[in-house]
């Protein structure tokens, strides 16, 4: 026997144990036996003893009406792809065990062992997802898979989602304490690095979770700022993303020794302002001045080229919709172009305009903007504005749905409060549901029915004429209305 800790009725303090022969598929080499006197059996701070000190077996001893040791139980963990994390087994007498238990260790090390071998295959981080169900189960289970597919995006595999029932984020901890010990311990069984929380943590959360999980933890904005980082091309994107991420992880700077040192080099850690993130607040705010006066210039030469074609008394037409919506691929259609077009999150960063013509030798400038998302970074809104005055320029804006997405509705909704804030509801709008032909015809006039707005598919063509005539029909008629008024 190595040690002897004696406690009292409620619980006993594990001093520093070390880390002895503990390692990636062996356990510490030492077991837990816990005296009861009373029924309790294996508790669940045992069980998370066991998973956290990587232990051999805990093992509790009940004390019969004698005061003699009597009935025993003992957990020991299983290989990670189990169903569980560990296995409890009982006996009716500690003197009735007859096991090897030395013989036994080393075998379950050996599956440990083979398991993560197997895990190894996959390059890719490995991600426990956290949300929150506080908006409502359906609305909440929607957006931690669409966490699932930013993850997926951003270069990370989801290993599990997990869900956190409450009113309000704990303010220490965003899903509570509790919580964060599970999903530690779930995470220590899938042998995941990444705590992925579905919302923006505060500094303080940020550097409170680190600290007690010693895990690389994400939230939702670093991660679409990493995958705006990845997609950044054009100069003036990668000065847009970063100064998002110097907006962000300013006022984090604070937590870095804790928690975004572990950021570096990897998701949410990568992109143009790399390797300026461990840099002290002054000089973050130096290159923040810097990366504005430098939009700034970009901004006004944009300006430039809009007023230009203002002055070619071209109607602009802006797409805009939900990531993914089908915006390029709408673009290239109309105008026959080769833009871009990829079946991913943000695969279009800067704007692209192109000339379209209509039967009756009428011309536009069509332009693509960058796709938005529910709960879009502010620091994103705020470093693309240059970008998004394209928006604000334009004589119509044709919103994209993706017509074959369950979440639909919800993407209306995000999409309307990002042009609520942009300021332009007063623009002639056309609403039109992409990928009509991903809808199972079956289900299609149901659904047409129940949409208020045109119906089309970039991909077949389907429906694009009479969008043509309409987006034709609406242009030259406020073009109309407005001479006739100014006259």
């Amino acid at each position: 026997m190595r040690y002897v800790i004696v406690g009292d009725a409620h619980r006993i303090f594990i001093p520093d144990l070390g880390r002895a022969r503990a390692g990636s598929s062996r356990f510490r080499g030492l077991r837990l036996i816990v005296t009861h006197l009373r029924s309790e059996g294996i508790t669940k701070d045992n069980l998370t003893d066991l998973a956290l000190l990587q232990l051999d077996a805990v093992i509790t001893i009940q004390a019969d009406t004698s005061g003699l040791p009597g009935r025993l139980e003992y957990a020991y963990l299983l290989p990670p792809g189990s169903e569980s994390m560990w296995r409890t087994e009982r006996r009716p007498n500690v003197h009735g065990w007859e096991e090897d238990f030395e013989a036994f260790i080393t075998d379950l090390e050996e599956q440990f062992a083979s398991a993560q071998a197997g895990l190894s295959t996959d390059d890719r981080e490995q991600a426990i997802l956290l949300g929150m169900a506080s908006r409502g189960n359906e609305l909440a289970l929607a957006s931690i898979s669409e966490l699932g597919r930013l993850a997926n995006t951003a270069g990370l595999t989801v290993a599990e989602r997990m869900m956190q029932s409450r009113r309000r984020p704990d303010n220490r901890t965003f899903i509570g304490k509790g919580k964060l010990q599970d999903a530690l311990l779930r995470a220590m069984h899938l042998d995941a690095e990444v705590l992925l929380f579905d919302g923006e943590l505060s500094p303080g959360q940020l550097r409170n979770i680190a600290t007690i999980t010693d895990m690389k933890v994400l939230d939702r904005t670093q991660l679409i700022l990493d995958i705006f980082a990845q997609r950044a091309r054009t100069r003036e994107g990668k000065l847009q993303v970063e100064l998002a991420q110097l907006r962000y992880r300013r006022p984090r700077l604070a937590a870095m020794p804790t928690a975004m040192s572990r950021l570096t080099g990897g998701i949410g850690g990568r992109g143009p302002g790399e390797t300026k993130l461990e840099i002290n607040r002054r000089r973050a705010d130096e290159r923040l001045k810097k990366i504005e006066k430098q939009l700034d210039k970009i901004g006004r030469d944009r300006a430039m080229r809009r007023n230009r074609r203002r002055r070619v008394g071209l109607p602009m037409v802006t797409l805009v919709g939900y990531t993914n919506a089908g915006k390029s691929t709408l673009l290239n259609r109309m105008t026959r172009s080769d833009v871009d077009a990829e079946d991913k999150l943000f695969a279009t960063l800067d704007p692209t305009s192109r000339r379209m013509r209509f039967p009756r030798e009428r011309e536009v400038i069509l332009t693509d903007t960058v796709g938005f998302i529910r709960e879009l970074p502010k620091d994103l809104v705020h470093a693309f504005r240059s970008t998004l005055d394209e928006v604000r320029e334009a004589n119509l804006i044709l919103h994209v749905v993706d017509a074959a997405s369950e979440e639909r509705a919800h993407h209306i909704e995000a999409v309307e409060q990002v042009l609520a804030d942009l300021g332009v509801q007063e623009t002639p709008t056309l609403l039109i549901y992409n990928k009509i032909d991903q809808v199972h015809k079956e289900d299609r006039p149901g659904l047409l029915a129940e949409l208020q707005g045109l119906s089309c598919s970039a991909v077949s063509g389907e429906g694009l004429p009479t969008l043509l005539e309409q987006i034709e029909r609406t242009l030259f008629r406020e073009k109309s209305r407005k001479q006739a008024d100014h006259c």
